[in-house]
């Protein structure tokens, strides 16, 4: 089965960049969607951006231009750049792929089959 791993995660300072990865264990010629959530301690997990099963990108209202979600190596690496990180960016930020419904929204979680472990971002003030 396809495996997600995701890297990138780390600490910078308020108004910094990081850029995430998640690469797919196998290479995949077919169309899939790809996203990227995150998830605070207590809190439900949001979707952040995504890829649909189009290519269109899509974007939670708060990200408000600072990030950008592209692939790498033909769909076989997920990548998000984040820049001007705030202290509420701080969270566990997850990959998912290969959604059942194309015709779902971009950020329904249940709609997603493979997952990554998540890897961490924190953002000091």
């Amino acid at each position: 089965a396809v495996q997600l791993v995701e890297s990138g995660g780390g600490s910078v300072e308020a108004g910094g960049s990081l850029t995430l990865s998640c690469a797919a264990s196998e290479y995949s010629t077919r169309r899939w969607c790809m996203a990227w959530f995150r998830q605070v301690p207590g809190k439900e997990r949001e979707g952040v951006a995504a890829l649909d099963w189009f290519g269109t990108p899509h974007y939670a209202g708060y990200v408000n231009s600072r990030f950008t979600i592209s692939t790498e190596d033909a769909k076989n690496t997920l990548v998000l750049e984040m820049n001007n990180l705030t202290p509420e960016d701080t969270a566990m930020y997850f990959c998912a792929a290969d959604c059942h419904d194309v015709g779902a929204g971009p950020f329904v979680e249940s709609n997603y089959a493979i997952w990554g472990q998540g890897t961490q971002v924190t953002v000091s003030s």
